[in-house]
């Protein structure tokens, strides 16, 4: 397993937390997923066979928030 880190822009509220952690659980081979609203970011281990950093962050970005690797 691989770790990885997301900064994320465009977390206002607990729902916007659920959208991403929902985007992230979504691709095959990611866990241990944790969002952090006031830090901006998500982290979280993945199975680079599976899913990518950059998959990631496109699944983040179609919830509308912008996102790029940390």
């Amino acid at each position: 397993m691989a770790h990885a880190k997301i900064t994320i822009e465009g977390m206002s509220c607990e729902h916007c937390v659920a959208a991403v952690t929902g985007a992230i659980a979504a691709l095959p081979g990611t866990s241990g997923i944790a969002v952090d609203l006031a830090g901006g970011s998500a982290e979280f281990d993945y199975d680079p066979a599976q899913a990518s950093v950059g998959e990631a962050v496109g699944a983040i970005e179609d919830q509308g928030f912008d996102a790029a690797e940390a």
